[in-house]
């Protein structure tokens, strides 16, 4: 694959990625109406996407679809584990 073909395909992961982690809302809003859902994968979640926005923060050349990938995961994952308590 060529260059432009693999920064197409980084950029359509982590669309998918983020429609992934926005996913959540729909839980979010159960949570908040009285129907619980767990919280122990979301908050999974939210420490892994994390961990990986740390790490494409981190590097020399800022991994930016990596941090946007997961970045969402942060905010959707944390709110989702917060509201099913």
């Amino acid at each position: 694959m060529n260059q432009k073909g693999l920064k197409t395909l980084g950029w359509i992961a982590t669309c998918t990625a983020m429609l992934m982690y926005i996913s959540y809302f729909p839980q979010i809003m159960n949570n908040l109406h009285g129907m619980k859902s767990g919280f122990l994968q979301p908050m999974v979640a939210a420490i892994n996407c994390s961990l990986w926005v740390t790490y494409g923060f981190m590097q020399e050349k800022k991994d930016w679809p990596l941090m946007m990938a997961n970045l969402p995961g942060v905010l959707f994952g944390t709110i989702a584990a917060i509201t099913a308590l």
